[in-house]
């Protein structure tokens, strides 16, 4: 089965996307900040990651560039954040996030981004 780290410091929006994982098959593990996301990263070893960029401490992309440095199979990352710029998904491109979904999302768009990663269990 395929495990989704997901790092996102409002808990509303984490728990909506734990929710919409949930009911597309996969398992999922959460934290609710960068420190958090990367020990649990460390500790769980997932399939993917889907960070919001904006958050307290380390930010989704200092946490894109660690799993990217520390990640011998090259976990994929989303990032699921608001910074909608052109510039802002391109600076996010060169840090290492695989797909790049600005908020509002829907669950379709979750889905289909996992499921582009073309990841296996």
């Amino acid at each position: 089965m395929i495990t989704i780290l997901v790092v996102e410091d409002t808990t509303s929006e984490r728990e909506l996307i734990c929710e919409y994982l949930r009911q597309g098959g996969y398992s999922v593990v959460s934290a609710n900040n960068g420190s958090e996301g990367l020990a649990k990263f460390v500790a769980t070893n997932p399939n993917v990651v889907i960070t919001d960029l904006v958050m307290p401490g380390i930010s989704g992309l200092e946490l894109c560039r660690a799993v990217k440095k520390s990640s011998i199979n090259k976990v994929p990352v989303i990032a699921c954040t608001s910074k909608n710029q052109e510039l802002d998904r391109l600076w996010g491109m060169k840090q290492g996030v695989d797909v790049y979904l600005t908020k509002p999302f829907s669950k379709d768009d979750i889905l289909q981004a996992v499921r582009s990663l073309n990841v296996r269990g």
